[in-house]
This record gives C-alpha cells, structure tokens and sequence, in this order.
C-alpha cells in the first residue's frame, strides 16, 4: 500500500488483489469459540518447548499496528507437540489490546472477550526455510494465543515488556528497545488446557496456513500496565497522537471448521491437572 492510509479489516480485501482471501477465505481468523460446540480429544499430547538456552534476548517494536517483540536471530525456540506434526520456530510475539479491559483480543469465547491477546508466531521449520515462504504453504504456521484480563498481579514475562522503562521507549511508530535476558516458559500459565483449530493470519494477506493453538487460562497484568499500551502511538512523533488500541480483527465465520481441545468443557468444573495439561521444556541445539 502506498502512502499512509491502512484500511480498516472490512477493506482489505477490496483494496489489494493479493488480500483477496481476506474477503472470500471460508476458514479466516480470529472466531468466536462457542464452548459447546467444542470437541474434546483425549489423545492430543502436551505442547513441548524447546529452547537453546534458559533465556532469550530479543527486540521490542512499535510497527504502527502493534507491539511486536522479535527473538535473536541465532536462538531457537520451537514449539511442538498438541496438534502439531512438526516442529514450529518462534518468530515474532505480538500484542493486541482494546481501549477499554472489556474488549481487546481478536478470539472470543462465548462471544466475550479479554482485555488483550498474546500472539506467539511460529514457523515450520521442517518444512520451510522461513516465515514468508511457510506463510504461504499448507502446515506453515502455528500461532498460539494466551487472553490476557487485569488483575492485581502481573505474568513475569508480561511484566518485563509492560514495565514504564520499556513503554517509554516504543512511544512512536518505528520506535524499537532490546529487550534481554527473558524467559520464555513463564509467559505460560503453570497449568492449562489448550483449544485448536484451522485458521488463517488476522492481518493481510489472510493466508489460510495457520493451525492455532488457544490457551484457556489467561493471563493477569495490572490496569496501570494496561493504561501504558494505551498510551503507546501508531503514528510518528510528528504526527497526531492516535493510540494503538483496538488493533484486533473482528471475528469471522466458522463455516464447517472443527474446534478441538485436551480438555471436557461438558464436564461442569473442569480442572486442568496431570502432565498433559503442563508446557514441557527441553534444551535444544544453540544454533540453527
């Protein structure tokens, strides 16, 4: 697109031929996941991390649209196993936020939403030399996505990106900080059952390549962390203030699709307990 105007989600697949699936795709994301329409599959396995070390560095960006933290080059982080039949790398976390705590993230259950949603982008690896090719590819891409709601705590992990020092440096669209030193595993909450479905990328050009992999206990920041997303611009310095918030797509039709998941939600109180419901950590090669 040239120039500075980005159409809103209801446009993009008028504008630019390449979004067309953006408009005519029968399996876009983000969906509203009605509980009692989800099929429980006993025989879905844990997800598996692997890590090349115990911490990560990474760099953290204002792009306009979101906040975008991207991993060092030279460090994997894979994820496997759920749903997964191959080993998926780590590319980009993203976070999408509302202007209000009621509203935020792009999924919805039960037609409510969350204050925010982390996006965990990954590629695979096996199969593909990298995110652009993959996104275009069948198996290409595994997102998974953990609600966030406010609270009076806040995740470990969350809490280094969302802390004032940080904030303040990605104030501006093009604004970037390093982020060091960040382990991975406590953005999971210690335990947690996990929905699944076939989807696509929420963003153009809606490539129809992504398994999703949704967590079902959010995660907790306090509303000051909140309020500092909502401070952060998507326009320069130069430029009016414009907040970031409201950066999510709204939801599309299911059409025919399943929605799977480890865990009953017939079952009236369902805890999530025992290895399956539990991220397994494992060292993996330093390098590519």
């Amino acid at each position: 697109m040239q120039g500075a105007f980005v159409p809103g989600p209801p446009l993009w697949g008028l504008v630019n031929s390449a979004w067309s699936l953006c408009s005519i795709g029968k399996r876009q994301s983000p969906i509203n996941v009605n509980t009692s329409q989800v099929i429980y599959d006993p025989f879905l396995p844990p997800l598996r991390l692997s890590l090349s070390g115990k911490k990560i560095n990474g760099t953290l960006h204002n792009t306009g649209r979101h906040v975008s933290l991207r991993p060092d080059g030279n460090q994997m982080m894979n994820i496997s196993g759920g749903p997964l039949l191959y080993n998926h790398r780590l590319e980009e976390i993203r976070l999408h936020f509302g202007s209000a705590d009621e509203h935020g993230s792009e999924h919805l259950v039960n037609e409510k939403g969350f204050s925010a949603e982390v996006q965990m982008l990954h590629y695979n690896q096996e199969l593909y030399n990298n995110v652009s090719e993959a996104s275009r590819s069948p198996n290409g891409l595994a997102v998974i996505s953990l609600f966030v709601k406010v609270g009076d705590s806040c995740n470990p992990f969350l809490s280094k990106i969302l802390s004032r020092e940080t904030m303040t440096q990605i104030s501006f669209k093009g604004d970037a900080f390093p982020l060091p030193d960040m382990k991975l595993d406590t953005l999971f909450p210690e335990t947690f059952g996990f929905l699944t479905y076939q989807g696509s990328m929420s963003t153009p050009p809606c490539y129809e390549t992504v398994t999703w992999i949704i967590i079902d206990r959010p995660l907790t920041v306090t509303s000051v962390q909140m309020h500092s997303l909502r401070l952060l611009s998507q326009n320069l310095p130069s430029h009016i203030f414009h907040s970031m918030s409201d950066n999510s797509r709204p939801t599309q039709p299911l059409n025919n699709r399943n929605i799977r998941a480890n865990l009953d939600f017939r079952k009236a109180g369902v805890k999530c307990q025992g290895p399956n419901f539990k991220l397994h950590v494992s060292p993996g090669p330093s390098q590519q």
